[in-house]
């Protein structure tokens, strides 16, 4: 059979996706729907991105590695953009059918999870280990990993402990890589210049952590989120958590 526009991206199949529940949706169910398949579609791109990026890094590919955050950073972009369209559903409309969602809830977004997984968070809720997908990602190395390796590929003598360190610790800030890092940022323009594209992943995604919430807020105010979560009252202790914190910390060294 020969491939068809329709054929090659599955078009029949994916525009059959926007029914979640039996009966007629909401006017704005439609755009909540679509908006949050486009997320999950999307985090599935910066997933593929990422693990990329961590092959280039250890493989001291930087070239290619600077192109691949960079479109990784222009995901973001787009990222944030969805939430200006999701915001024309006002609190009135969004009550409508929020009924519907019964028990769900963007918390439970098992790739979301693996993003934050990969950027270094890892805290795991209760319930996201009987995932086979998630467990494994909680326990392998972290974009930050993967730079401490390309920093030592170029020369640099990063502690032995950090590059073989337990993947499921959280990364604590590090003295002798900051001493690294401010001795890049002064004598090495290109491996800097992969550093900086990681402060500007890590502005990123705390831009969309930010609209995020702010988005929650003024949908349903202080109100509990859909699944019983805290809702904007969780969402507000993310903010402010850097990914990469020894890129931040030696910003007053420069």
């Amino acid at each position: 059979m020969t491939v068809t526009y329709s054929s090659y991206l599955k078009l029949d199949q994916l525009l059959a996706l926007q029914a979640p529940r039996p009966g007629e949706l909401e006017h704005d169910e439609t755009l909540f729907v679509i908006i949050h398949q486009v997320y999950e579609l999307w985090f599935k791109e910066v997933l593929h991105e990422l693990d990329y990026l961590q092959k280039l890094l250890r493989s001291n590919d930087t070239p290619l590695a600077a192109a691949t955050l960079k479109r990784i950073l222009t995901i973001l972009k787009t990222l944030v953009a969805q939430i200006d369209v999701l915001e024309t559903i006002t609190p009135l409309n969004f009550l409508a059918f929020r009924d519907r969602l019964e028990s769900g809830s963007g918390f439970q977004s098992h790739q979301f999870r693996e993003i934050e997984f990969i950027l270094g968070k890892k805290a795991l809720p209760s319930g996201y280990l009987s995932r086979e997908r998630v467990q494994n990602r909680f326990k392998q190395p972290t974009v930050w990993d993967a730079f401490l390796h390309y920093l030592a590929v170029n020369e640099y003598r990063v502690p032995k402990t950090l590059l073989q360190r337990d993947y499921t610790e959280v990364y604590e800030p590090s003295p002798e890589v900051q001493r690294i890092l401010v001795e890049v940022y002064k004598k090495n323009p290109a491996v800097a210049q992969i550093a900086e594209r990681l402060v500007d992943l890590d502005e990123g995604f705390m831009e969309w952590r930010y609209r995020h919430v702010k988005m929650v807020q003024r949908t349903i105010g202080t109100k509990q989120g859909t699944g019983g979560s805290a809702g904007a009252e969780y969402l507000l202790t993310t903010l402010n958590q850097p990914a990469f914190p020894d890129l931040w910390a030696i910003r007053s060294e420069l």
